[in-house]
């Protein structure tokens, strides 16, 4: 596959990429739903491609002994045509679950094939993401809810940007199909961000209209001002009588070069 790769022009790679990104993203979201999957991230060297799982529930994902990693490793390789050694697969837990929304979904989804009331639930994932330190949260559930007509739900609590470049930054958005027994539900969770300095759990850069105001110094007293221009008064003086002194003193008499050599 990499050295398919290699001779194939820009746009076809990147065709290519997104293909291969979208297919292992789905065989992971069938396999490790039930792990707390929550993305999948792909580092491609000159030597290997690293992919790094992102869940919840890291030792799921290993399973016994590194067993279930090993098998999601052969399927990986065996279906893209990956050489011996050339594809390995990493297991990182997510830090904050209540931030990440495809986690989120996915609880959702299991809450409500589990039989649990849409309201509870969906009121549930809202409580629980704002206790995580979100700035807002917005559940949406469509389909067969309660009876044969299909309607929409949404619930929402603090707030949110949908539009502009903050949009893409900081709202973070997963879809969840159900398929439950009346039909099929869908699930949209999008979580907005906070502003994290160091970048952790959130982003770095601050939002537009966030306006900082900053204190002003600390203006100095009359006395601290007075002291300050004795100061360099005295510093100014104290300067000028070196400076005096060095002109005043006589420059040594040069050596006679003959009687330095004794004659």
């Amino acid at each position: 596959m990499q050295a398919a790769r290699s001779k194939m022009s820009t746009k076809r790679k990147f065709v290519a990429d997104g293909v291969f990104y979208s297919e292992l993203n789905e065989l992971l979201t069938r396999e490790l739903a039930e792990d707390g999957y929550a993305g999948v991230e792909v580092r491609t060297t000159p030597h290997r491609t690293e992919i790094i799982i992102r869940a919840t529930r890291t030792q799921n994902v290993l399973g016994e002994k590194g067993q279930r990693i090993r098998e999601l490793t052969s399927v990986v390789q065996k279906r893209f045509d990956f050489a011996d050694g050339a594809v390995e697969l990493y297991a990182e837990r997510v830090q904050n679950r209540g931030l990440c929304a495809q986690a989120q979904a996915e609880s959702l989804k299991f809450k409500l094939l589990g039989g649990l009331a849409v309201r509870r639930a969906c009121y549930g994932v809202v409580r629980f993401v704002m206790e995580a330190s979100a700035k807002g949260v917005e559940v949406i559930v469509t389909g067969k809810l309660r009876g044969q007509r299909a309607k929409a739900m949404k619930f929402c609590d603090g707030y949110m940007i949908k539009t502009g470049h903050a949009g893409q930054v900081y709202t973070d958005t997963a879809v969840r199909h159900v398929l439950m027994r009346q039909g099929v539900v869908g699930i949209k969770v999008s979580i907005m961000l906070p502003q994290d300095p160091k970048g952790v759990i959130g982003p770095k850069i601050p939002l537009d209209d966030v306006v900082t105001i900053l204190e002003p110094a600390p203006e100095p007293t009359a006395a601290e001002i007075a002291a300050q221009v004795a100061a360099a008064e005295a510093a100014a003086a104290a300067q000028a009588a070196a400076a005096a002194q060095m002109m005043a003193a006589p420059e040594p008499a040069a050596a006679d070069p003959a009687m330095a050599a004794g004659f």
